[in-house]
């Protein structure tokens, strides 16, 4: 019986046309006429949208990258129901405001979404997921407007589960990702980048995987709080740079793998504070200014078979450190050798320099990079450390940098 009842409603599914000077000129009038499980073909052109409710099951595409525009009246679109996907549209001129957040495309409630290859420009949010699950968000671009007054995140979801979102590119947004409660979910192979805060911000998100993205040029870095068993994988950090700006921000993150990330220029590469049980493997710090900036209430960590090159301060922190381990990681400011030629170098390297340190608590002493005396002040002090903590060294640093595959 199911299936025959699963062939009756495909005999009777039917192709709704919308198209300019026609009956059927707007995508709300066409969804007034659909029944579940119809497809509505919008033609090239532009049309008036002023939060057009989606509340029925239906396959929605464009031809031609047809125009849905808010005219910045009300939200575009918002899709209240189950096992609707909607494909090849610009999407744009969402209203903007303070007390709601207008967006070019809401999804809310819904189960098994799809919103593929659009085009969002102007709206305040891009994509608003909340209170959804198996929602796929994949291969759209969205631009935000670039103004702090009238920007919204990019792609946000709130209270949701089993998102999906891939091969995106978001800029001139607020946050280009923001998470909030949303657990079980997938971020890989997007751009966010020029946005006006962060590229990527999470919080109380719970299970979730980030891998080959790309976080450039976002005006606050990346922030992930107050999360547990994250996977950050393959991503690159690139040039977050300026006076509190990270490219990886983690407060309060626990039992998570940090795995084959290149962070590169960033003012602090990653900034850790009340961290616990993660693991920090096999990344690349290139030319940052800070490597790793990790508070002493940060415990349990490890980092091992990393690179460090190029950075003014591979390690600092505000304390001992005692039950976080770094071992076999490359430093290109180790002088050791190695006698038995096994690749490891035969005395410990201790990553946390005495400039480092006064700086963490001077930083008006920054004038004094790369000078004299701070380069004898730190050897004299890896010699016999007074100030920098005892319990910060890699008892097996690498004589060559590791060989880290990008996927």
């Amino acid at each position: 019986m199911l299936f025959i009842g699963s062939m009756h409603a495909q005999t009777f599914a039917k192709t709704i046309i919308v198209a300019p000077n026609t009956k059927v000129n707007s995508l709300k009038i066409a969804i007034a006429l659909a029944s579940n499980g119809d497809t509505i073909l919008v033609k090239k052109g532009t049309y008036a949208s002023h939060n057009t409710i989606v509340n029925k099951q239906v396959t929605i595409i464009g031809e031609g990258m047809p125009v849905l525009d808010a005219q910045f009246k009300e939200e575009v679109l918002t899709i209240k129901a189950d096992h609707v996907k909607l494909d090849g549209f610009v999407i744009q001129n969402s209203k903007v405001g303070d007390l709601r957040d207008y967006a070019g495309i809401r999804i809310f409630q819904a189960r098994n979404t799809t919103i593929s290859n659009n085009q969002l420009k102007n709206n305040f949010f891009g994509i608003y997921i909340s209170d959804s699950h198996q929602v796929k968000i994949i291969n759209n671009t969205l631009t935000g407007t670039a103004q702090e007054r009238k920007a919204g995140n990019g792609i946000q979801g709130w209270k949701s589960d089993s998102i999906e979102v891939a091969r995106n590119h978001v800029s001139g947004h607020r946050d280009g990702i923001y998470f909030e409660f949303v657990q079980h979910s997938k971020v890989y192979q997007n751009v966010s980048e020029n946005n006006l805060r962060y590229g990527l911000h999470f919080m109380f998100s719970n299970d979730n995987s980030f891998i080959n993205n790309k976080f450039t040029t976002n005006q606050a870095g990346i922030a992930v709080m107050y999360s547990k068993r994250i996977k950050m994988l393959h991503n690159q950090f690139n040039e977050n740079w300026g006076s509190s700006i990270y490219g990886l921000l983690l407060k309060e993150i626990l039992d998570s793998h940090i795995e084959g990330n290149i962070f590169y220029k960033n003012t602090s590469a990653i900034f850790m504070e009340s961290c616990n049980r993660n693991k920090i493997i096999k990344n690349s710090f290139l030319n940052n200014g800070w490597a790793i900036r990790i508070l002493s209430n940060c415990e349990d960590n490890q980092f091992s078979i990393n690179n460090f090159k190029g950075n003014s301060f591979d390690v600092t922190t505000n304390g001992e450190l005692l039950e976080n381990k770094f071992s076999n990681n490359y430093w290109d400011k180790y002088e050791g050798y190695d006698l038995n030629k096994d690749g490891k170098g035969d005395v410990p390297y201790r990553p946390i320099s005495l400039y480092a340190q006064i700086i963490e608590r001077v930083p008006q002493s920054v004038i004094l990079m790369r000078s004299f005396i701070v380069n004898l002040l730190d050897k004299v002090e890896r010699s016999i450390p007074s100030i920098t903590p005892l319990s910060v060294k890699d008892d097996s640093p690498q004589m060559k940098p590791w060989k880290i595959l990008s996927k």
